[in-house]
């Protein structure tokens, strides 16, 4: 395909979903401008706590979450090397009632294709010394931790050196086109105040939970709810490996070691604006009560910082909770949905699953375009994020 007479998608949104699907659609020689209106990975991809998912969580109450989380573990592990702490994680046990989930967990695990290993009370905290004394045990299971930052730049880093446009500062105000066609986008540059058009064959909505916001411009309705959770940053290191409790997710049954800081993790509650969340302070006590009761090392802690993530998860305005919502993603061919022409949207997923995402979308878009152009992303090796910072290098 020439590249100058190439058929142009323009994706709206700077995070690691978008990374991917800019570096996907390059790879099938399709021309990318990606618009993000602040800098990139500031959104909700800067703001997890860098869980790289075995599934495991998801693995009783979302099988399917869980399948995709493994699936694209696995496929990460090889195309990004070096990009995560693979440390495991422990689903602690620290009563009867988490004894009696054990029955339900570990055959789920397996169901998915998750790797788990039941390890006794002692042996737990062999591997951690600050679990609680006493506890019954603990399955042991894939995770790991991320950079929030530096896998999203490897992404984005190969998309450049395959001729991707990326522009981080650039607001999407509305859209271009006719009734029932969307054809391109009309942007501002933050910076300077300068606006322009961008022309598209497709423009892909790839903004988390702002995607709603996003889709109403383009006159199309998308069922994503934001749910916020708050996060807690301890200062030190009190477990090297991803610690859960073992028991249907809730609030601060989480701890991912981060660099030097223990991450407490996290609450969840359901808005409307994905800008205007705030840190409740009674989220807060309960990440601390929760997360010192599963470690209690943490207890003479200092907090380095508290904040608030909102999750872009598929659901219609009926649901009470973020909790009772999958972590699976889905994408939108809104000429089917609502009618309009020349518009995608790619939401819900995982950090972790960004790549499965990226080409679920991708698939879509070319066949939109009437194009023979498989996905290449798991097997192509990523550049390393110092690559973004050094294109001329990596070109």
């Amino acid at each position: 395909m020439d590249a100058r007479t190439a058929p142009q998608v323009v994706i709206v949104g700077g995070g690691g979903t978008g990374g991917a699907l800019a570096h996907d659609l390059a790879l099938r020689g399709i021309r990318v401008v990606l618009v993000e209106r602040h800098g990139l990975t500031s959104g909700t991809t800067g703001r997890h706590h860098g869980l790289f998912h075995s599934g495991a969580r998801y693995a009783v109450n979302d099988p399917v979450s869980a399948v995709e989380c493994i699936r694209e573990n696995r496929i990460l592990r090889r195309i990004a090397p070096g990009s995560f702490e693979l440390n495991d994680g422990l689903f602690v046990a620290l009563d009867d009632e988490d004894m009696a989930y054990r029955e339900r967990f570990l055959p789920a695990c397996e169901a998915a294709g998750i790797p788990v290993r039941w390890l006794t009370g002692p042996e737990a905290r062999r591997c951690e010394p600050g679990l609680p004394d006493g506890i019954p045990g603990a399955a042991q299971v894939p995770d790991g931790t991320m950079d929030a930052l530096r896998l999203p730049l490897r992404f984005f880093a190969t998309a450049l050196a395959n001729g991707a446009d990326i522009r981080p500062w650039t607001e999407v105000t509305g859209v271009t086109g006719s009734a029932g066609c969307v054809t391109g986008v009309r942007v501002v540059d933050r910076p300077t105040g300068r606006t322009s058009e961008i022309g598209a064959d497709i423009v892909v909505i790839a903004a988390g939970p702002w995607a709603g916001i996003v889709g109403r411009l383009a006159g199309v309705d998308v069922s994503v709810r934001p749910s916020p959770g708050v996060l807690v940053a301890m200062r030190g290191r009190a477990c090297n490996m991803v610690l859960n409790r073992l028991h249907a997710s809730g609030d601060g049954d989480i701890v991912v070691p981060q660099r030097g800081l223990s991450i407490i993790g996290t609450s969840s509650w359901l808005a409307d604006d994905p800008d205007d969340l705030g840190v409740p302070e009674d989220h807060v006590a309960r990440m601390l009560a929760e997360g010192t009761r599963l470690l209690p090392a943490l207890r003479d802690r200092e907090i380095r910082a508290a904040w608030s993530a909102a999750r872009p998860l598929i659901g219609d305005r009926g649901a009470s909770s973020g909790r009772a919502l999958s972590r699976t993603f889905k994408c939108f061919d809104h000429a089917v949905d609502d009618g309009v022409e020349g518009v995608v949207t790619i939401a819900g997923g995982k950090a972790t699953t960004l790549r499965g995402m990226a080409e679920t979308a991708a698939d879509v878009v070319v066949r939109k375009l009437g194009l023979e152009a498989p996905c290449r992303t798991a097997e192509t090796v990523l550049l390393p994020h110092t690559a973004f910072h050094r294109p001329a290098e990596a070109a």
